[in-house]
């Protein structure tokens, strides 16, 4: 089953590589997600590996995912090692030099064939697809959120400087 979801931020590309480059913050923005451990030494880019599980439904799914594609600040992709049969994949185009075109891919398939598996596949896109449509959106207010705190705090400092 493959579910993706897009989004336009109004911030610049670098800002928005940094949320999703970090796994450190994906659960602060990744919808469904209870776990997203850093497994092993190797901390971020190609080769690392993650223990990654998403509530669906009243199950938790996923396993050990490891970073087959890291191209900053254009492309993360990973893919899994044991557990669910999953790929995912962060691909970040900018608009421009403060708009950022924001797509996220996650394909997974159920163990087993047959009539149950695609069952389950298909029980399981409505809610994955609503995370990942949530996970875009909290990610989009999240960053959109730091980018006006951090220019409220330059005004801030530049009133205080003239002040002086």
């Amino acid at each position: 089953m493959r579910v993706a979801g897009s989004i336009e931020i109004g911030a610049p590309i670098e800002t928005i590589w940094a949320q999703v480059s970090d796994p450190g913050r994906y659960l602060h923005f990744m919808a469904g997600v209870t776990r997203w451990e850093v497994e092993g030494d190797q901390r971020t880019g190609l080769g690392a590996r993650y223990r990654m599980l998403m509530r669906v439904r009243s199950a938790e799914i996923g396993g050990l995912i490891e970073v087959v594609e890291s191209c900053a600040p254009t492309d993360l992709a990973w893919t899994s090692v044991l557990g669910i049969d999953q790929r995912g994949r962060w691909r970040l185009r900018a608009r421009g030099e403060t708009r950022t075109q924001v797509e996220f891919r996650l394909a997974y398939g159920v163990a087993g064939s047959g009539i149950p598996g695609w069952i389950a596949e298909r029980l399981a896109a409505g809610t994955v697809q609503d995370n990942i449509r949530h996970s875009l959106q909290q990610l989009k207010r999240q960053v959109e959120h730091e980018q006006l705190r951090s220019a409220a705090a330059e005004r801030r400092s530049l009133r205080a400087g003239s002040s002086t």
